[in-house]
């Protein structure tokens, strides 16, 4: 059973909650994103599997995930770079951000948002990753403008990674 850190509205840690009962109340918590370019300067995202829980056949971040209990920001960005897409790249936090959840107003989500280099291939779980994609950042702006199967947190991650630059 996974277990993930409830954090206070100053991240600090206040408990813990399985990962099955995380979202049945507004409970603060730390999720990471890794954005891996190539060398072109691309950036690679990945469509969600039609069998995945939450928003199926959505393109996200090409690693995403939650912060297991006790886990550092690092350690859950490495662990979810292997599990998601099968790669274990060395990487370099990019930054750290705040997304309020909007289906669950009330709801922080910490991210730590990390950076890698890669060209391929990926190995993606297909029990969540139906494939990965590189995508220019003109690409994924018309994607949002478009307003294609995009995951609401990726669109903020993006939107983020581009203020920063």
């Amino acid at each position: 059973m996974e277990f993930i850190d409830i954090v206070n509205d100053q991240n600090q840690v206040i408990g813990k909650i399985t990962k099955d009962k995380l979202y049945d109340s507004p409970n603060n918590h730390r999720i990471v994103h890794v954005l891996i370019f190539n060398d072109r300067g691309e950036m690679a995202l990945q469509l969600r599997s039609q069998t995945v829980e939450f928003l199926p056949s959505h393109w996200t971040t090409v690693v995403g995930g939650h912060v297991q209990a006790g886990e550092t920001a690092e350690q859950a960005a490495q662990r979810e770079m292997k599990e998601e897409v099968g790669v274990d790249l060395p990487f370099e936090k990019l930054f750290e951000t705040v997304y309020e959840t909007p289906h669950l107003p009330g709801m922080k989500k910490f991210l730590t948002v990390f950076k890698a280099f890669f060209n391929g291939p990926f190995s993606p779980n297909p029990d969540d990753v139906a494939k990965v994609e590189f995508f220019s950042f003109d690409e994924i702006k018309q994607m949002i403008e478009q307003r294609k199967n995009l995951h609401q947190e990726m669109i903020s991650v993006f939107n983020d990674l581009i203020a920063k630059q």
